[in-house]
């Protein structure tokens, strides 16, 4: 080894010791007689003091370093006169009495320090100098240990770790695939995996009866902060079980990780129905850190002579506690923010529960100060408090008032990155109906069970079969979801069916499934975590590039390596792949 010790190693008990280190120059400060540099490695950093006036070959040498100069120093520890208590070497530095430089370095194009000056953008470009960075590789390492401990947990819980293929068939269901032409099937395609769907129910045919794997899976559609083209998975299936069993083994993992990485206990673990988080919060993946449920009021606000209230579907508020200091201003601009084309809200009702306990709303010509009374006592307002009504078409109403919520959920400090919310949402629609198709799609994806007690509704009432589905949410986040699957031919057959399919597209699409189910298959569920979206949930990140030692930006690109790229021509015919511009 070129070094004895890293530099996040030294502390109080080795001094008087001689130390070799290797690392990259951070910064160097240069006194006259004495040169001070801090050396880095992704262990930690290390004070070097350089003696100046004594050794002209180490001045020479310290003078001429800079900023992410590779160096290898030996020297002996001692007491620092002023001490760091922010770092772990904070006690103590290294008098140097040998340098050696082993690599020079580019002035870097941004600083490599927890504050850069770079920007996204940059940093993209560069990404393997802004790794280098404390809060970066922070990640990568906190990534890491969850890593581990998910292979130790389902380890524990006598899971497989099996791999799967990454060239696969493209099917029609879900987002877009990523497809690779094949070069000895000349027309012919693969596709790379949006997960290992079929092949984890293959494999519980195939009698492995818990399955699990750390796995890359690939989707080829628009990019936001929490969705990149590549994305990993924990991906998991067991046979012979109930949803109950599902929901209790995984629960446990959640459990396991926040204890194991970050020290928490998490207490409470509620179970919400889908209907129930649509009609109070607006979403399938409500953010229970705080209260502001949705007070539906078509009861008591319709037929005032208020239009806007009188010919909506649906009239719905929230109570957004303590914020009756909100000036008109203010209120102005949340309404703009609520008709951006994002949201869609053609405007804002609100009512103001003053501090002197009088009521004030924005239609007061319509509804005197009883009326007001009873939206009061709906949304049990307390002086201080201010109630925002949305109303509109129901769906969409309740979409808005859900990005209201949040909104104000932020704005009101509501949303602590270091508390955590978790709970299961259960009992999702098996269907939903696709105006641009004119048919339905599957929810989650065809090989969904429907709940036992709905299937007859499949020939009588499709929309309204509720699909033995489960999503794990935490602070507003889906970080993962399963079902029980079908695991007989009929009724798969039924599935293909109702989603449009002829038996002949099912049949070449999915037959290998289909006939594997008459071999035995045990009934079997299971679920799939984002790992990108848990790491950044744990490293309290609102992207899930951070967490990923390469990302692509938002158009898709790894501005890094300049990826996607033309290729040859040459490739292109030996593929039997023709271009047109």
């Amino acid at each position: 080894m070129l070094r004895t010790h890293t530099c996040g190693d030294l502390n109080i008990s080795h001094l008087g010791q001689t130390v070799t280190l290797c690392g990259w120059v951070q910064k160097s400060r240069d006194l006259g007689g004495t040169t001070f540099i801090d050396v880095r490695d992704r262990y930690g950093l290390t004070q070097l003091v350089f003696n100046t006036d004594t050794d002209v070959a180490l001045r020479e040498v310290s003078r001429g370093l800079g900023r992410e100069f590779v160096i290898k120093v030996t020297g002996k520890v001692v007491e620092r006169s002023n001490k760091n208590a922010k770092l772990s070497t904070g006690d103590i530095e290294i008098t140097v009495a040998e340098i050696e430089v082993l690599n020079s370095a580019k002035i870097p194009p941004f600083l490599i320090e927890d504050d850069t000056d770079g920007g996204e953008e940059l940093r993209a470009k560069y990404r393997y100098l802004d790794l280098r960075r404390a809060p970066i590789r922070n990640n990568m390492i906190l990534r890491h240990k969850m890593a581990q401990e998910v292979r130790k947990y389902l380890d524990g819980m006598n899971f497989i770790e099996v791999e799967t293929p990454v060239l696969i068939k493209s099917t029609p269901e879900g987002a877009r695939d990523f497809v690779v032409p094949s070069r000895m099937n000349a027309g012919e395609f693969y596709a790379l995996p949006q997960s290992p769907q079929t092949f984890k129910q293959l494999l519980m045919v195939s009698g492995f009866d818990r399955y699990f794997q750390i796995v890359k899976c690939f989707r080829d559609e628009d990019l936001r902060a929490d969705r990149q083209p590549e994305f990993t998975q924990i991906d998991c299936e067991m046979s012979f079980i109930t949803q109950e069993d599902i929901l209790n083994t995984f629960e446990g993992l959640a459990r396991t990780l926040f204890k194991n990485v970050k020290g928490i206990d998490l207490i409470d673990f509620p179970r919400m129905q889908y209907a129930d988080a649509m009609r109070l919060y607006g979403s399938d993946k409500p953010d229970v850190r705080f209260g502001m449920q949705f007070v539906e009021l078509n009861d008591i606000v319709k037929g005032k002579g208020f239009g806007v209230f009188d010919n909506a579907g649906l009239v719905v508020g929230i109570n957004a506690k303590g914020a009756a200091d909100y000036t008109r201003k203010q209120l102005d601009e949340l309404t703009e923010w609520l008709k951006r084309p994002q949201i869609g809200a053609t405007g804002l009702i609100y009512l103001r529960h003053n501090s002197d306990g009088s009521l004030k709303s924005s239609v007061d010509k319509f509804y005197n100060e009883d009326e007001l009374k009873k939206w009061s006592a709906a949304f049990d307002t307390q002086p201080g408090d201010l109630v925002l009504i949305l109303a509109g078409q129901t769906d969409k109403v309740r979409k808005q008032l859900n990005e209201l919520r949040l909104e104000m959920g932020t704005r009101l400090g509501l949303r602590d990155k270091n508390t955590f919310a978790p709970l299961w949402v259960l009992d999702f629609p098996l269907l939903e109906w696709d105006e641009e198709t004119s048919r339905y799609h599957a929810m989650h994806h065809p090989f969904t069970s429907p709940k036992p007690e709905d299937i007859a509704l499949l020939e009588t009432d499709p929309g309204a079969v509720r699909a033995n589905a489960y999503d794990m949410v935490i602070n507003g986040i889906e970080v993962g979801g399963g079902s029980i699957r079908i695991h007989d031919r009929e009724l798969q057959a039924l599935m293909f069916k109702h989603l449009g399919f002829s038996p002949e597209e099912a049949q070449k699409q999915f037959g290998f499934l289909m006939d594997a189910f008459e071999f035995g298959a045990p009934p079997h569920g299971g679920i799939a975590f984002g790992f990108d979206r848990l790491c950044s949930i744990f490293a309290g990140l609102d992207s899930i590039r951070d967490v990923i030692a390469f990302p692509k930006n938002n158009s898709g690109r790894d501005v890094m390596i300049d990826s996607p790229s033309t290729i040859a021509d040459a490739q292109l015919n030996e593929l039997k792949i023709k271009t047109t511009v």
